[in-house]
């Protein structure tokens, strides 16, 4: 945890969300995940810019230090890989405050050719040094309803400090509620595109884990990549209490729950397969649904052993598609009751 495993394309970083509590939901930019390291001889950041294609006159290039004098703050927003479902390494999973200036305030200065409707972000990707877990080329595609609903912005400053190179320095894109893939790092290039625009490699990558319904052509057949409704646990607490003058030893089950937009989610928990689902105790409501909050459950387990904890939600209109392929499930091995 906390420390850059491997180079290029196959770094990754993951984070601790055992200490996750209300007063510390914002992931120290150290500690933040990293999934893809920068790659080499990137342009300095002070001559950076974005060239702008698609349009109706040549292309233009935002230059990143005219957009600094517009950024502001975008508040406090999750991100997830959609890879982050292994047990044995989770922790693809960090939260910050961001500030930068939204995309669509960016698309607005520019003029587009009449009829494309899509808009393709690209960013500088490693393409020298060999990679055993993804492939080179980094861009998405999004339609312009997306990035105005998404609020998706372009980041350059990650809790209050300028962004560091494996977080996308000196910009990035971030898509609220979106996985990781399609927030692009080091963003060099955004083109209007036609709606018969082939799909792009990262898309096509990542197509099973933002499940997709299979591998397209055209950007036009993807779904958006959004996090659906997610929970797991973060830790198990064992606390002796007394009641009517007796000893006990109870358990506190504390998670994190995220995705979706609703600001209130009814969750349900149980403690192994043949169990059912009973309600979560305490599940605040979350005002802000572009990160993270914290629920709490009281167990006292019938006997030791080991546990398998697993989440649910009661009302099935609302999309969990992970909590229901167990994505998030965690066991605990119980030694007092």
């Amino acid at each position: 945890m906390h420390t850059l495993l491997g180079t290029g394309l196959d770094a990754r970083q993951f984070t601790d969300l055992s200490a996750l509590d209300p007063d510390h939901l914002v992931t120290p930019t150290d500690r933040f995940y990293v999934r893809t390291a920068h790659p080499p001889d990137l342009p300095a950041a002070d001559t950076w810019s974005i060239a702008c294609g698609g349009l109706a006159g040549p292309d233009l290039n935002v230059r990143v230090r005219d957009l600094e004098r517009d950024a502001r703050a975008m508040g406090v927003r999750l991100m997830e890989c959609a890879g982050n479902a292994d047990p044995a390494n989770f922790g693809l999973l960090s939260a910050a405050q961001w500030t930068g200036v939204p995309l669509v305030t960016v698309l607005d200065r520019l003029k587009a050719k009449p009829a494309l409707p899509r808009v393709r972000v690209t960013g500088i990707d490693d393409d020298t040094t060999p990679s055993v877990t993804s492939n080179p080329g980094a861009s998405w595609i999004f339609t312009l309803d997306e990035l105005q609903k998404t609020g998706a912005f372009l980041a350059l400053r990650m809790n209050d400090a300028p962004l560091t190179l494996d977080h996308g320095a000196p910009i990035r894109l971030v898509v609220p509620n979106y996985f990781g893939c399609s927030c692009i790092k080091w963003v060099s290039r955004i083109d209007w595109v036609a709606d018969d625009e082939p799909a792009t490699l990262q898309m096509m990558e990542f197509s099973s884990r933002t499940h997709q319904a299979g591998v397209f052509k055209f950007a036009r057949d993807y779904t958006p990549p959004a996090i659906e409704l997610a929970a797991t646990p973060v830790r198990v607490e064992q606390w002796l209490v007394t009641r009517n003058g007796t000893d006990h030893i109870v358990y506190r089950v504390v998670g994190v729950r995220w995705g979706g937009p609703h600001t209130k989610v009814p969750l349900t928990i149980r403690f192994g397969s043949r169990e059912p689902f009973v309600p979560v105790q305490d599940v605040p409501s979350n005002d802000e649904p572009g990160t993270w909050s914290v629920w709490s459950h009281e167990w006292t387990p019938s006997a030791p052993g080991r546990y398998q904890i697993a989440l649910g939600v009661s009302d099935a209109s609302i999309p969990a598609r992970r909590l229901s392929l167990y994505y998030y499930t965690r066991d605990v091995q119980i030694d007092r009751v």
